[in-house]
């Protein structure tokens, strides 16, 4: 094979596939509202995308201690050239898979028309077709190299650890240089390394006549990366899943049975300065989740409140790495309107996946800097978050102000959400307005 073209690959998406990238336990039988979204998405997608596959290889390959170089051009991945040195690789498959712009498209229509779990069930869907593409794409590489007695190894791609982002630009234009044919569909990098259409995905293969030392470096065995069930020529189990940028798979209708959002005992808190029944940008399912999972609050004796929010994404490129970020808010007492007295956002203790930002890889220091200078709603009242208009990004990274202001509003929602659960509980237990403002004064 020196060049694949394919304008109608096989879309068919493996229903555990597609239920993993949704969050839902694979034993788990989709029902209801979940069920009907995940079949529109399917159905939608089928009659509407053009998904595309496009792959060439190289022979001229060369590797160092620190470097991999294809056809004159140098990657600089210490790792990478480590698994291709000692597998021996002898030639390189470069691949491109896209799921088409009209997905993309779609879902940023079901946003602007306030549809979030149509938006959300066609953004996994289109995610989940890249997978199924360079998962049964890999295993055609597989069967042509079985019966020419070679192996091929796991697809790596720019921005998976060791391998920086930059280089993104650089397959790409290696790409483009060899082909022989036109690219099946457009495709573009922006400066952030990240591609468009988002649902499409870079990738490359090492291909190795020498069995016998695939067979010795366990990590390299395709199979244990592959999730193509059924496969003739599968050596191990699959072993790996792939993270989540947010955990929003419960962006589904509820009912007020679910999660009672107003005092059981009908007494209510007339008076409090946190608009009651809001419409917040995430379904009030997702809060719960978040606000049980992922929020610290701490109620200190002057009545001012502190809280943590714990941040999970992933770096800017396709399946790229996980990164942590804590949120920290300190807030005035419920009497002064919950004001916003200070915030921080910070890496979390012990995570290093900010190192593999794309902007962080050019501008450490900038980068940073932007992000703990940012004070989004500083000295106001945290129900202005209701009110805040800001960008809306399905990024999980912090390479721009946007991604960022769409993360800092998911966070005051979420405590939003929380301190009126909270007001809730108390009266709950039987507490009036006046004692619950009071309580800790006494």
């Amino acid at each position: 094979m020196k060049e694949l073209i394919d304008k109608m690959p096989d879309i068919n998406v493996q229903q555990s596939e597609y239920k993993r990238l949704l969050g839902y336990p694979n034993h788990y039988e989709l029902e209801g509202s979940a069920r009907e979204l995940a079949d529109w998405a399917r159905q939608w997608y089928t009659e509407n995308a053009n998904p595309w596959v496009f792959a060439l290889q190289i022979d001229d390959i060369n590797f160092s201690k620190d470097n991999l170089t294809i056809d004159n051009t140098e990657f600089l991945s210490k790792k990478l050239s480590k698994q291709f040195s000692e597998a021996n690789v002898h030639s390189a498959i470069l691949l491109v898979v896209s799921a088409g712009n009209e997905c993309e498209q779609k879902a940023n229509q079901l946003w602007m028309e306030e549809k979030p779990d149509e938006y959300f069930f066609l953004e996994v869907y289109g995610s989940a077709v890249v997978e199924h593409l360079i998962t049964t794409t890999g295993f055609s590489f597989c069967e042509r190299a079985e019966k020419n007695n070679m192996t091929v190894l796991p697809h790596y791609s720019p921005g998976y650890p060791g391998w920086r982002v930059e280089d993104q630009h650089q397959l790409l234009m290696l790409i483009k240089r060899n082909r022989r044919a036109d690219l099946p569909g457009e495709i573009h990098l922006l400066e952030t390394g990240m591609l468009k259409p988002k649902k499409s995905m870079l990738a490359l293969f090492g291909v190795t006549k020498h069995l016998d030392k695939v067979k010795d470096l366990r990590e390299l065995i395709p199979c244990q990366i592959c999730s193509l069930q059924n496969c003739q020529y599968r050596r191990l189990p699959y072993k790996y899943g792939s993270s989540q940028i947010e955990d929003v798979n419960l962006l589904q209708p509820i009912t007020t049975d679910t999660i009672n959002t107003q005092p059981s005992n009908g007494n209510g808190i007339n008076n409090s300065l946190l608009t009651r029944n809001a419409n917040y940008s995430v379904n009030a399912k997702a809060l719960e989740k978040w606000y049980q999972e992922r929020l610290q609050l701490k109620f200190l004796k002057d009545d001012s409140i502190e809280s943590k929010f714990r941040y999970e994404g992933i770096t800017c490129s396709k399946m790229g790495r996980s990164l942590n970020f804590d949120y920290l808010i300190t807030l005035s007492s419920a009497t002064e309107g919950y004001r916003i007295t200070s915030l921080s956002c910070i890496p979390s203790s012990g995570d290093d996946g900010y190192n593999y930002m794309c902007e962080y890889t050019k501008h450490p220091g900038l980068l940073m800097n932007e992000i703990e200078t940012e004070k989004p709603l500083l000295g106001k009242p945290l129900n202005d978050v209701l009110n805040w208009e800001r960008e809306f990004s399905s990024e999980g990274c912090y390479c721009n102000s946007g991604s960022r202001e769409h993360k800092w509003g998911l966070v005051f929602e979420v405590l939003h959400y929380a301190l009126i659960q909270n007001e809730n509980q108390n009266i709950s237990n039987g507490e009036t307005e006046n004692n619950i403002l009071e309580k800790d004064k006494q």
